[in-house]
């Protein structure tokens, strides 16, 4: 398990170059306004969009698991807890696909999720806030509730 940080940014270049020197990680995937890392110490899954008016902002927290089983057991443990979530789904987000829950809290927006496979299309908008939005592969939809 860890934990995953979801960042919107100025510059993409400037910003791969910046963390890429910072955690001596190279990105596991880059895109157009688009870059992941997978970075072992301290365990960290950063990802970074570039959004031109949003730079220095959080775009979501997340925990990445390591199977659906794990996904589904936080989504039900949340829920027990009296926190509302987007349900599972299965979806295609942010060049990967995924099992993914979300929960809104008072501040930010939360995806438990395990990445299933890569994938080549971004499959999410990024919304007026800033925030990214997925389409779920299932009939149910993820609304509001964003990606990666």
């Amino acid at each position: 398990m860890r934990l995953q940080l979801a960042l919107n940014v100025e510059n993409i270049d400037e910003s791969i170059e910046f963390y890429s020197r910072m955690f001596n990680t190279a990105p596991y995937k880059t895109k157009p306004g688009y870059a992941n890392f997978e970075i072992e110490q301290p365990p960290l899954k950063l990802v970074l969009f570039e959004q031109q008016g949003s730079g220095g902002t959080l775009n979501h927290l997340g925990v990445e698991v390591e199977t659906a089983d794990q996904v589904e057991a936080a989504e039900a443990r949340i829920t027990g807890a009296g926190l509302e979530t987007t349900g599972v789904d299965e979806t295609l987000c942010c060049y990967a696909a995924k099992t993914e829950t979300w929960v809104q809290g008072p501040d930010t927006k939360w995806e438990w999720y395990v990445k299933n496979d890569d994938v080549a299309e971004a499959n999410f908008t990024v919304a007026a806030d800033a925030t990214c939005d997925c389409e779920p592969v299932v009939a149910a939809t993820v609304g509001e509730a964003g990606c990666c």
